[in-house]
Formats: C-alpha cells, structure tokens, sequence
C-alpha cells in the first residue's frame, strides 16, 4: 500500500465526530449487536471511515454471531495491517487500516475457510460503498 493519510490529531476530531474518533483513534470499541453493519447483507466494499482506503468486500462478510461485522479476509493483503494488542488483559491481534493507522477491531483463529480468520470490526470503523463492486480488483 503506497498511499498514507497523516493527519493531526485536530484534524481527526473534526472529520470524524465523537464516536467514530473515539473507535478510530482511540482503539475504542462499540457495544456488541448495535452498529449498523452487524447484520448487514448489503453488497459493495466496506472502506475505512476514516481516509475510504478499500478493506473488505461485501463477499467475504459473514455472520460470526458475535455482533460485529465479521470478514474472513481483505480485500488485498496489504490494506490491513496487523499489531499485537495486550490491552484489558487479553492478549489479541489489532487491525488497522493500513493507510491511516485507524484502528477497525481485532483478527481471530476462529473464522471460516478458505482462511480460518475472523476480522472483527466495528461498524464506526466503517463505510459501506453500495455502488462499488466488490468483484472487482481492488
């Protein structure tokens, strides 16, 4: 990923409002079954909130029961990146949009084939784009 969104901390605030810069910047997370994307099944490509980089296509959204919007991959390798979250005791791997740093949930062992994972985001950390098709190269 060669693009790279830098932007001040008063910029972010500004851009995004409460929620969303608490989610995105702050590593908050939302209440488990109340984003508006947990049980979506609209299609397109979800993009980063916070600078629209391209994340995850509708196709690889499934229902994990957790309350989140779930993925089993993104869209390309390189638009998430992965960190090592040992906050609230837990030991868990962060993704972020790897074009801005935004922080969009956590990736789990426990998903579906063909690759096992579950990317679980937060709704806030999102954006739906209808009109995008999600078959297409990203």
């Amino acid at each position: 990923m060669s693009r790279k969104v830098d932007k001040t901390d008063e910029q972010w605030r500004e851009e995004l409002g409460h929620d969303a810069y608490v989610v995105l910047r702050q590593k908050g997370t939302e209440r488990a079954f109340t984003g508006k994307y947990h049980d979506c099944k609209d299609e397109g490509v979800y993009k980063c909130a916070g600078c629209g980089t391209p994340l995850f296509r509708s196709t690889t959204k499934y229902d994990s029961g957790t309350g989140w919007p779930s993925f089993y991959e993104p869209i390309r390798p390189d638009a998430v990146a992965e960190e090592s979250d040992q906050s609230h005791g837990m030991i868990r791997t962060e993704a972020l949009c790897a074009a801005c740093g935004g922080h969009l949930g956590h990736v789990f062992p426990d998903g579906p084939a063909p690759t096992g994972q579950r990317y679980c985001m937060n709704s806030l950390s999102l954006e739906l784009d209808r009109e995008a098709d999600p078959e297409d190269d990203a």
